[in-house]
């Protein structure tokens, strides 16, 4: 052991080598014992594997390479690949797979008869007792295998306590061996069982774990570090450490009034293990009303209180009537976010508690009775929690996950502004600005290919590239008033064919600022109204800025308007102005292509008008959580509201009754017909997995469709933290669980939108950078995409990493556009 380990310290040696170690010969199988798909599924005949450093601090890879024959490569060129395959190039998913090397994956090796030795580790990804197998070929060396194995614990040892490998003990190594677990299953098909498992809703659902685990298993659980304030101490200690197993139950406050109490099975979301399992068999489940709209989940036992926590938005509910269950989040005060289910014996018994549930959550969001709500707006709320059903005959297919393949290798034909280049070294780019202002909107061009991007005071402005990239143009260095005020715009909005940008001042909610793009200068300051301020404004329709349309509208929190910049004085028209009494606290508009309208608002209902200076022909109900953006579908037939932890999806379109066929836009809905909402969110396992990863809980952007003129609507694009998130609007109705994919940053996203006419290419502002990516680019949300995958972006770029303390790997003309304007 002394002679490995101390092979091991060279091994990681230098923070520039990308390999710290390979077994160069061996066959990969994905072994499913318990599944209808088939036994034993052979991926690569001849492959290696490797363990590689990523460009984050003490996060491995572990790799297996598809190994071409002699003679592949001259077939592959006959099917028109190009000439001579070399493996450094093959980045595909078809040609490598990678796995984040972490506990969860229970990685180990067995020694069978003769002189076999197989790897294997768990797919994350797949169905209960899904594992991969690297079957070594005969030719590699039993002191190979133990020194790769070795590799693999004291990997994982930095991962999970963010600090070398020097610093461990034996036992510390010894706690990544995972010799306990079952017999690895034989791979080859020839050994497939005579009896196949069935499996049942029962016993082998993927969500949940056949073992049952108890709160004090803590210490066979993932832990979670706590930040070290000297990341290198002179004396080696461990850290502090989080435990990612049940906290500790809260007791029952004095309750006022119980609102549900139902008998369920109570499961916990086990990070390494990826399912849920279950804590016990039977315990009840209440929803008490403490007063002063103040309310509480309990889940208990005659002897013990598992968990109590407040019920607010955060607990990001979902209802599955297809697995009678209720999933939840749980925070503890350390930002930690741990994911429970209940799962109950029968539909009835999930209904009456989902009701008391919707109630105290409406109530604690609105401040007001349950009871003093109509029927229909009480259904409107169920609907939003729980799964939309497809209406016959809608022009919508099952949707199967699409794969899109993009080309590594392509090169880039972006220029790249002086700033970030350089004679000497073109590929190392300097991304770090020497003010402290960061990127924080994006507006993007309709009539022509541009985006621009505010930066506090500065505008910069980017080219989009036939290629889909981006090109640094020009910036405009200083925003201010006609006067010479310097400010930061609040918001921006591009105009008149793309020739100006409307601004938003933040001192100043009653005045507007025109830009002219041409002249890179505010040429006007327009007075809205004295009484009336701006909270919001958009186009007069979806498309107007790609025509010399003059007008657009705005709203105040208690005001619908047009404004009229040809005017004399206030610019607001007071003929098309639709003001209330109360205080509707409206916070967001969006128009479509005929210049319908949804209005938004911080208490989170929406109106539809079809035109201005009338009543709504619709009112939704508020579900209580504020709207902070809103979007529609060019005719108007799907909604898109976003609040802090979830998206709202809504069908204006009305399929019974007198106003069969049209809008809500148009006609009001009748009293016996109601739209369809679907609450759009992360699966709360996804939810405590960003939590772990980030220490932030959820917070979109204002999400958006695609759009482009005469262009369907296919996705929705939004971020959280340091994820972009993109759902497939046909797979959302279709049914789809987790029907979203992900692409993870080293920094928080601050502002994402589509690339005008496609669903394919995203602009992603970060707080130095700016970027085009391909929706391809994005991934499954796995326990490694979550993590992010940050080697594979690092090679797609310079292909040079930077020293541990960095964090994130050096940038090349490849991964981003210089931001720092």
């Amino acid at each position: 052991m002394f002679v490995l380990r101390n092979v091991g310290k060279l091994i990681f040696g230098s923070s520039n080598q990308e390999t710290l170690i390979e077994l160069p010969q061996g066959q990969l199988y994905l072994v499913r014992p318990l599944s209808p798909k088939g036994y034993s599924e052979l991926i690569f005949k001849d492959s290696a594997a490797c363990i590689r450093r990523t460009a984050q601090d003490f996060q491995y890879q572990l790799v297996i390479r598809r190994v071409y024959e002699e003679g592949e490569a001259e077939l592959l060129d006959e099917e028109g690949e190009d000439g001579e395959v070399d493996p450094d190039s093959l980045d595909t998913e078809g040609d490598e797979k990678t796995f984040l090397l972490d506990e969860a994956l229970h990685f180990r090796v067995e020694n069978r008869e003769g002189s076999e030795r197989v790897l294997a580790w768990r797919d994350l990804s797949g169905d209960a007792g899904d594992v991969y197998e690297f079957v070594c070929d005969t030719s590699i060396k039993p002191s190979e295998v133990e020194q790769f194995d070795l590799v693999a614990r004291q990997c994982q040892y930095e991962r999970k306590y963010r600090q070398p490998h020097t610093t461990a003990s034996d036992e510390d190594l010894q706690s990544f061996v995972f010799d306990h677990e079952y017999p690895i299953p034989p791979a080859s098909p020839l050994h497939s069982p005579t009896l196949q498992v069935t499996r049942s809703i029962d016993s082998a659902e993927s969500m949940f774990s056949s073992t049952k685990h108890t709160a004090n298993s803590g210490a066979k659980r993932e832990k979670l570090l706590e930040p070290v304030d000297d990341p290198v101490p002179t004396t080696p200690t461990k850290p502090k450490e989080r435990d990612m197993a049940p906290p500790k139950g809260a007791s029952q406050p004095e309750a006022v009034e119980i609102l549900a109490a139902e008998v369920a099975e109570l499961h916990f979301f086990d990070f390494p293990s990826g399912a849920f399992v279950q804590q016990d068999a039977s315990v009840t489940a209440t929803v008490t009303d403490l007063g002063n709209w103040k309310y509480w989940l309990q889940v208990s036992t005659a002897d013990k209180d598992w968990l109590g926590i407040p019920i607010v938005a955060d607990i990001n509910p979902v209802f599955n009537f297809e697995f009678l269950s209720f999933i939840f989040n749980q925070f503890s005060e350390d930002g930690s976010a741990y994911s429970w289910l209940l799962r109950f014996k029968d539909d009835a018994t999930l209904t009456r508690f989902q009701e008391g549930l919707l109630q105290a959550l409406w109530e604690q969001l609105n401040e007001m009775k349950w009871s003093k709500i109509k029927d229909k707006e009480r259904d409107y709320v169920a609907d939003a929690f729980n799964d939309l059903t497809m209406e016959e005959g809608e022009d919508l297919q099952t949707v199967e996950e699409e794969e899109e393949e993009y080309d590594e290798e392509e090169e880039d034909d972006r220029p790249v502004s002086e700033r970030y280049d350089s004679d000497e070294e073109d590929d190392d780019v300097e991304t770090k600005p020497k003010d402290k202002e960061v990127n924080k909107q994006i507006a993007v061009g309709y009539k022509h290919d541009r985006s621009f991007v505010v930066r506090g005071s500065k505008i910069g402005v980017f080219k989009h590239t036939p290629k889909g990239q981006l090109e640094f143009s020009t910036n405009i260095s200083k925003v201010e008033t006609p006067d010479g005020v310097l400010f930061s715009p609040k918001k921006v909005m591009l105009h008149n064919e793309d020739r100006n940008l409307i601004l938003q001042k933040d001192s100043d909610p009653n005045k507007l600022y025109r830009m002219d793009l041409e002249y890179g200068k505010v040429v006007d300051e327009w007075n809205i109204h004295e009484d009336i301020p701006v909270v919001t404004f958009a186009p007069e329709n979806k498309f107007a800025q790609m025509t010399h349309e003059p007008t657009f509208l705005g709203v105040s929190h208690n005001a619908l308007y047009r404004v009229d910049p040809r005017l004399s004085g206030s610019k607001l028209v007071d003929a098309q102005l639709k003001q209330y009494a109360s205080k509707n606290d409206f916070s967001a508009i969006a128009t479509t292509e005929k210049g319908y309208i949804a209005v938004a608002s911080n208490k989170g209902d929406i109106r539809l008008f079809d035109r201005l200076g009338i009543n709504a022909k619709t009112h939704l109900p508020a579900l209580g959580d504020p709207i902070v953006g809103m979007d529609v579908s060019a005719d108007g037939r799907w909604l898109l509201a976003t609040c802090k932890t979830y998206l709202l999806l809504v069908d204006t379109l009305q399929k019974t009754g007198k106003n069969e066929g049209k809008l809500g836009f148009e006609k009001s809905f009748a009293a016996d017909s109601k739209p369809q909402p679907r609450r759009l969110g992360l699966t709360p396992e996804h939810v405590a997995q960003f939590a772990y990863e980030t220490q932030k809980g959820v917070n979109f952007t204002p999400a958006k469709f695609n759009v482009g003129e005469g262009a369907e609507e296919t996705s929705i694009i939004t971020a959280t933290g340091p994820y972009i998130i993109e759902w497939s609007l046909k797979k959302v109705l279709s049914g789809k669980k987790a029907p979203y994919m992900i692409k993870r940053y080293t920094d928080d996203v601050k502002a994402d939108d589509f690339k005008f006419g496609s669903d394919k290419n995203v602009i992603v502002a970060l707080p130095h950078e700016v970027n085009m990516v391909d929706k391809a680019r994005l991934k499954k949300p796995t326990r490694e995409s979550i993590a992010g995958d940050f080697l594979s972006a690092a090679r797609r770029g310079s292909g040079r990493i930077s020293t541990p303390q960095s964090g994130r790997y050096k940038l090349g003309r490849d991964d981003i556009v210089n931001s720092p304007f």
